[in-house]
């Protein structure tokens, strides 16, 4: 007997593996939007962050020159907009911004902002609790060797395809913990031996990241002095990534771009699990409410959010269920089954998604490195999908009408979320050059 879902036309049209514009039908004004959390929580994310600052300054030195705030550059990128313009006989009416999380000290990935912060936040947990640590204390007391020697009894595991494994891992084993990643089988060699190199232990699993993530749950739960980090229902993960947000308004004032009713605010953000995406999207819809309008783009073989959006059955659902593999070339995005958490926080808040082929993204990273000099990992492609598609669909015209947006798109900035890069070796960006499909 045939499931209900199945006769929705989205979820026939991602059981196809199809190109797929979807538009939020429960999206809602902000005005009637509420929640258990939001800008207090997200002020006391970025505090605990900038109390770290003289500890991440001392443990890494690449952030010296930022004073130990993890942080990444966002830049215009006009000679891509007029390639894919070009390319894909459309256009992107507004400004095209690059946010170069793929560049992010420590972990060259998006991760390192939930990733990292949820370390740091479990480390003041325990050094509080220890004595190690006061209030007002100097926090680069840390990196002293009892400090090292109290962190070493403990440890942090977390399940991943890749980045957050990175994230996490390299962050945890500079602290002193013992770290364990649990690492599914779309994992890239290249992330494991990283991983490995600084003294993370690496768990393979020959199954997708669900079982990766409930195998490092189980293991964690049974050992009282080890933390699992959860991608999938963690609210300090998804408060770490939204202090971008706070970040961004900044970055976007010193590019003299406006965020208002006449200059609409688009966001693109590549997604697997949710975690990342979310929290992102949530801390801007906080700053800039009806003015900014959030996307996730997912790979044809591996929609899960979408798919747990769309069904309104979240976690309940995977893409197995509708017929599709989960395999992408996108490691970082091939997830089956979609955070609840994340999808029920975001459903009033998300204006919708697109789904992208695994070819496209070979071609968008070949595009912005031979037109503007970047490097991206080809998962973190994906968002280019988004400003291309925009005026393609009729749901997102129709979206662009219903919200009185037809008028402003000259006035407008997209920003494409670029979410990794920057750690893959020359072998493995060579063979990503060379990949054609």
């Amino acid at each position: 007997m045939e499931k209900e879902y199945m006769k929705l036309p989205v979820v026939q049209e991602l059981a196809a593996a199809k190109q797929t514009a979807w538009i939020n039908p429960k999206l809602q004004p902000f005005s009637e939007v509420r929640q258990e959390i939001g800008m207090a929580e997200i002020d006391d994310a970025k505090s605990r962050l900038d109390r770290f600052a003289p500890f991440i300054r001392k443990c890494f030195p690449e952030t010296e020159k930022d004073g130990g705030i993890i942080e990444s550059a966002l830049r215009p990128i006009p000679e891509m907009q007029e390639y894919l313009e070009h390319t894909f006989h459309t256009s992107i009416p507004g400004r095209l911004l690059l946010k170069q999380d793929s560049h992010l000290a420590v972990a060259g990935s998006v991760k390192a902002r939930g990733g990292i912060y949820e370390v740091l936040k479990h480390t003041e947990d325990l050094a509080l609790q220890a004595g190690i640590l006061r209030p007002g204390d100097d926090y680069g007391k840390l990196t002293e060797p009892e400090a090292r020697e109290f962190f070493s009894q403990y440890k942090v595991q977390v399940g991943s395809t890749g980045n957050l494994g990175l994230s996490i891992g390299m962050a945890s084993a500079a602290i002193g913990y013992q770290v364990i990643v649990h690492m599914s089988a779309d994992a890239k060699q290249w992330k494991k031996d990283m991983l490995r190199s600084h003294g993370v232990t690496v768990m393979e699993y020959e199954s997708d990241y669900s079982e990766a993530v409930k195998n490092g749950r189980r293991q964690s739960d049974k050992d009282p002095k080890s933390y699992f980090i959860d991608d999938e229902n963690s609210v300090d993960l998804f408060m770490g990534y939204a202090v971008a947000a706070k970040r961004l308004k900044g970055q976007l004032e010193q590019l003299n771009v406006v965020v208002d009713e006449d200059h609409p605010l688009f966001v693109y953000i590549p997604c697997g699990v949710g975690g990342a995406p979310g929290g992102v999207s949530f801390g801007m819809k906080q700053l800039w409410k009806d003015n900014v309008h959030c996307f996730f783009v997912e790979p044809v073989q591996a929609p899960c959010m979408l798919l747990g959006m769309a069904t309104g059955l979240h976690n309940k659902i995977s893409v197995q269920d509708i017929g599709l593999t989960g395999l992408t070339h996108a490691d970082g995005l091939a997830v089956g089954r979609p955070s609840g958490f994340v999808g029920r926080v975001m459903a009033p808040l998300l204006g919708g998604e697109f789904t992208v082929d695994d070819k496209w993204l070979y071609e968008y990273m070949r595009g912005l490195l031979n037109t503007e000099g970047i490097f991206l990992e080809p998962s973190a492609c994906a968002s280019f999908e988004g400003p291309i598609q925009l005026l393609k669909y009729e749901e997102t015209k129709k979206y662009l009408k219903e919200h009185n947006l037809e008028g402003k798109l000259e006035d407008a900035a997209h920003i494409v979320w670029a979410t990794g890069g920057r750690l893959v070796p020359e072998e493995e960006r060579e063979k990503y050059k060379n990949t054609y499909l």
